[in-house]
């Protein structure tokens, strides 16, 4: 099986060059983050067209995620359990469409677009640590009360866990940015600490591997880019894992989104 992530950065703006990569990728499963829809505009039929089914959560024109598959979709979750909602001033919020959850041949997959902290003293901050410290303690328990779960937490993480996933550290450090603050990175070991692995980064080592190229100053021209989006598998998922790569390529060109695809092939049995 060959399972995908991929934040799009609009769905129906880019709707031609994704039914392209699917065709040409060949994946079974695609994780979408970003397609910045509601459900009754959302282009169900790019994907039925082309043997997929899809599930979606989509509420505004922000946020918003799917999972394609060829492979079955079953037990669709739209956020997980006690997912937290930001609101400002304390003010209590809707629920934003930052997670889909669904089970495909046997693997359960969460399409994940972890919310961005802005600022290190804004409060966006706290949402984003209190949103991953929440799913982290789910993962934990899915994995004790089920040794032989797979479960794949794929997405946008908006986190750089390590110095190498940045192209330079310093400017980082030293601007006082996100993504590669303390409490950030901690957030990310905890998913680690409950047995969850980062099942590409072996076949994709760094340093100067990257998933993200922002639009402004040339970065994708330059090799800017940042490493933030992971599968991360469960033991039982990670023991399937034969291979994986990120498709720079799809940055390339007109139209493309900020973000590559991530790939990773599972065998049948580990």
């Amino acid at each position: 099986m060959k399972l995908a992530t991929w934040n799009v950065n609009s769905l129906r703006a880019r709707a031609d060059r994704v039914e392209s990569w699917l065709l040409r990728s060949d994946v079974d499963v695609l994780a979408i983050q970003e397609t910045k829809c509601r459900d009754e505009n959302f282009p169900w039929e790019l994907f039925e067209r082309n043997g997929y089914e899809v599930a979606h959560f989509g509420v505004s024109q922000w946020n918003g995620v799917a999972i394609a598959s060829r492979v079955g979709l079953e037990d669709v979750e739209r956020t997980f359990p006690d997912q937290p909602s930001f609101g400002k001033n304390g003010e209590n919020t809707a629920q934003e469409a930052r997670a889909i959850g669904a089970t495909c041949a046997g693997v359960r997959v969460w399409s994940l677009y972890v919310p961005n902290g802005r600022a290190l003293n804004d409060e966006h901050m706290p949402y984003k640590l209190e949103w991953l410290k929440v799913l982290s303690g789910h993962a934990a328990e899915w994995v004790r009360e089920d040794p032989s779960a797979q479960i794949a937490l794929v997405g946008d993480w908006n986190i750089a866990p390590r110095d190498e996933d940045v192209w330079d550290i310093d400017y980082f450090r030293n601007g006082g940015l996100t993504h590669v603050s303390e409490p950030e990175r901690a957030a990310f070991r905890a998913f680690e600490d409950a047995g969850f692995a980062d099942v590409a980064r072996p076949f994709t080592p760094g340093p100067g591997v990257y998933t993200y190229w922002d639009y402004t100053q040339l970065r994708f021209p330059r090799k800017e880019g940042m490493r933030i989006d992971f599968v991360l598998g469960s033991p039982a998922l990670a023991a399937r894992v034969t291979g994986a790569m990120i498709d720079r390529e799809e940055r390339k060109g007109k139209g493309a989104s900020d973000h590559a695809p991530v790939v990773v092939d599972l065998a049948d049995t580990p």
